[in-house]
Formats: C-alpha cells, structure tokens, sequence
C-alpha cells in the first residue's frame, strides 16, 4: 500500500493526538529534568531559532510566574556574541542553566550557544525531537520533545507539543521550587489533561474560522499580528507561520507599540490579527480592534474570552488559562498559512530558498 504524502495540514489536524501523547507520556522528559533542574539555580536561560524562539518567550514567562526565577527567552546568536549571563556580578556557572529547544537538533545558531556555553562551565540541557542530532554532543542531559519527526519544513505540531512541555517543566520545576504545593500541581495537571481531552474543537473553530475569512485573509497586501503578555510570542508564531507557508509579507508587534507609528501604515487592503489574552491589556486590546476598524474591515480577533459575535472573531469554546491559551492561539493562524497557501496554489512543501544557512545538512 502506498504510503500518503506527508502535508502540514495533516500534522496540524494531528495536533490534538500528538498533545495527548506527549501529556501520558511526560515522565520521559520530567525524569531527566529532575536530574539537572534543582532549587539551587537562579537563572534558566531558553534558546531557539524561528519557532523554538517564539516557543522560547512562552517558556521564559512560564518560569518567571510560576516558578519565580529569573528567566529570559535569547535568540541565541545574540547571546554568544554579545550577551552576558551577568555585566556587574560574578555569577557561578552551576547556578546557571542554559536550556536549548532545537526540534531537529540542527539548529547552528543554537549548537554555537550551546558550544560556548559548555566552554564557560554553564549548565546545559537541550529539548530535541531528534536524540542522536548534534546539539545533543555538547549537552549535560537531553529531553526528547515527543512530537514526532515533521517530514515538511514548516513545524506546526512540534510548535504546541513544544509549548505544553515548556508548561509542563514550569510545574515541575515550581513544585521542585516549593512554589505550587502537591495538590495545587495536580489539579493544574488535571485541568492540562481535560483540556488537552477536547482539542478536536480547537482544530475544527479554527478550520471554520479560516473558511468564512480566507477571501479577506489570503488578499491581503500585509497582515500584522498583534499580542501582548504571554502571546507575544504567540504573535511571533503566527507572523512565521504566515510568512514561511502564505508568503504575504507578515509582521508581528507588541499591541501598544503597534500604535506607536505603524499605524500610519493601515489601509482597507491590510489585516490586523490580534490575540486577546486575558492579560492586563485585555481592555485595551478591544479598544485598539474598534479604533482599527475604522481604517479596515480587516480586523480578526482570536480569544477564549467573551468578545462579541463576528464572523471575523474566532472565540474558542474550550476555555483555558492564561498559561494553556498560547496552544490554542497559534492555530488559527496556522490554517491562514497553510491553507491559505493550498488555497492559493503555493507549494509549502518547497523551500523558494535554498541557500544553507540555517541547519546543519542532515
């Protein structure tokens, strides 16, 4: 029987199965983050390139809030060359953990942080779907990312498994920390298995979402993404998503710097999607959908909040937390960029660029 083409639709549709497994099986990845995660660290650094940096930021908050520690998401070439765990103080290296999300562990950005951060004596762990890949060679521990391997170049479902693991390392290390007490853990943990029970509903309010707005959507001369709190980084996502698959110039803001000059730039041919988190700039975020309506129709609204009827909104009826809502937000957009990129006859399986500067060959 012959076997059916990868697509990433199919890995997107998939997202719901590929959460719930990475959820059963945890201990996988929570075991060996025991032994290299203790109480005694004061900072936990996150790196990644393009989807593993926007995964990054979400990591970063999850362990400020709810672990308590300083913790910071890097583009890891920045870092190595010109970043300092610390300009005033000398900070001893074992208090210090340098964590590395790399789906293929191919990442050069990410193994030349990992590198340099190995020669300074810093501690090192790494997040890979591929456990035999470079990066693995110059870590202290691996933690598989139990995703599966993704056969199309842009990753969809590795994205949210890699969130739910980011979340699920911030509990774990919370609890490590004496910050969540048992029972609060476990009923953050049953809250994260009932929502995760439901995901189906994710995949089809999104597909629905999509259908009644792709006329608008896959038109546009621009499409901004905008987020605050926690989904700025989920805006990131979003603007990658479009840009590597629907290839319409995509650009992501923090919401009130949008309005800092950009907005000069908004006409009736430009889309404005915009995540509203149930953060302190809720309100404002509505405030900004009204005013920007008054220059395009254009203008979406993802949430788990109440928002108002319009078919332009895609507000999902599985509700979650602040800390679960970034695994629903990036999915709508994902279905504007590979969908729309089906629906517009774009190939997304085929890389327009092919010059090497990213990965390492394979």
């Amino acid at each position: 029987m012959k076997m059916e083409k990868p697509t990433v639709l199919g890995y997107m549709r998939d997202q719901p199965r590929a959460l719930r497994d990475c959820f059963n099986r945890r201990e996988e990845f929570l075991k060996p983050f025991r032994q290299f995660y203790s109480a005694d660290i004061k900072k936990i650094y996150f790196f990644g390139s393009g989807t593993s940096y926007n995964a990054s930021l979400i990591g970063a908050y999850y362990f400020r809030h709810l672990v308590g520690i300083n913790a910071f998401g890097e583009y890891p070439t920045v870092f190595k060359n010109y970043g300092e765990v610390d300009y005033v103080d000398a900070v001893d290296p074992k208090e210090v953990l340098f964590l590395a999300i790399s789906q293929s562990g191919t990442s050069i950005s990410t193994i030349d942080v990992i590198k340099d951060a190995k020669d300074k004596g810093y501690r090192r762990i790494v997040l890979t779907e591929a456990l035999q890949s470079e990066i693995t060679k110059h870590t202290d521990g691996v933690l598989h990312l139990l995703c599966g391997k993704e056969l199309t170049p842009p990753e969809t479902r590795g994205y949210t498994v890699t969130l739910l693991t980011l979340y699920l390392l911030a509990l774990e290390a919370a609890k490590i920390r004496g910050k969540l007490s048992k029972s609060y853990y476990d009923k953050k943990i049953l809250e994260c298995g009932d929502l995760l029970s439901k995901f189906e509903s994710v995949i089809a309010e999104s597909e629905a979402w999509y259908q009644r707005n792709k006329t608008f959507l896959v038109s546009s001369e621009r499409i901004y993404v905008l987020g605050y709190g926690i989904d700025y980084g989920s805006a990131l996502e979003g603007q990658l998503k479009i840009g590597e698959m629907l290839r319409i110039p995509a650009l992501a803001y923090e919401i009130e710097e949008y309005s800092h000059g950009p907005t000069m730039a908004i006409n009736g041919k430009q889309s404005l999607i915009m995540i509203a988190s149930k953060e302190a700039e809720f309100e404002r975020c509505l405030t900004f959908r009204d005013a920007f309506l008054q220059y395009t129709p254009r203008v979406f609204l993802i949430s788990c909040e109440d928002v108002g009827d319009d078919l332009r909104n895609v507000i999902f009826s599985l509700k979650a937390d602040k800390y679960l809502a970034p695994l629903l937000y990036t999915v709508p957009m994902q279905f504007v960029a590979a969908q729309g990129a089906l629906d517009t006859g774009i190939d997304t399986g085929i890389n327009p660029f092919t010059v090497p500067l990213a990965h390492l060959d394979e």
